[in-house]
């Protein structure tokens, strides 16, 4: 297969200097990138602004903003047989960058913030039989909002992430699939965790395949 991954976190800068950013790593993403190549499939690694080295044979697109990242992924997505969409995008991006640093005063500033576009949403909506694996990252409510994200954007599976596994080369996470069967939660290293979300990529897809062969 051809998987496309997105990894890390986007920034979306208000002046020449200044953005809005978090603190994603990129780690899980490009765990998923090498588990994938180690697999045998091909990979097209799209990667927000991480200090991490890309994985060896793994086709890598670097992005700055959410913006930049909607549109690699949906290029990269018309030649991809599944998509795994881990990055952090920023929800809210400024809503003008102004072309100098902004000059520090007491008074306080007002920042007007604009939505993003939806990546993981947008591929949801052309996908066909494609197959697509969201990350949810919630501190409150959690299995009930990654059930929403889930339905919202149209994917096969969402991976509940939590914050004490940002920036850890170690996880735990639940896996909900369309059917709405939770897994136990699954700890361990990264890698260990990206081998069997491509694992479930693998059999999702064949599962896709021979509903489409038999419709």
């Amino acid at each position: 297969m051809r998987i496309l991954i997105t990894a890390g976190p986007t920034r979306e800068f208000f002046d020449t200097v200044r953005f809005i950013s978090n603190p994603s790593s990129g780690r899980m993403g490009f765990a998923l990138a090498h588990a994938a190549r180690r697999r045998g499939h091909q990979v097209v690694l799209i990667a927000g602004p991480v200090d991490l080295q890309p994985p060896g044979g793994v086709e890598t697109i670097s992005v700055v903003s959410a913006e930049q990242m909607f549109r690699a992924s949906l290029k990269a997505f018309t030649n991809c047989d599944a998509a795994i969409m881990t990055a952090a995008v920023c929800d809210y991006r400024p809503a003008s960058v102004l072309a100098h640093k902004l000059k520090k005063r007491a008074a306080p500033r007002i920042v007007k913030l604009l939505p993003t576009r939806d990546i993981a949403a947008h591929l949801g909506g052309i996908k066909r039989d494609r197959v697509i694996v969201g990350f949810a990252m919630e501190d409150q409510n959690a299995r009930r909002h990654a059930e929403t994200k889930r339905r919202k954007k149209n994917c096969d599976a969402m991976v509940l992430n939590g914050f004490a596994n940002i920036g850890s080369t170690r996880a735990t996470v639940e896996i909900l699939r369309a059917d709405g069967r939770w897994s136990k939660p699954v700890s361990g290293t990264k890698l260990q965790i990206a081998n069997r979300v491509v694992k479930l990529v693998e059999e999702l897809s064949t599962r896709a395949r021979l509903t489409n062969r038999g419709a």
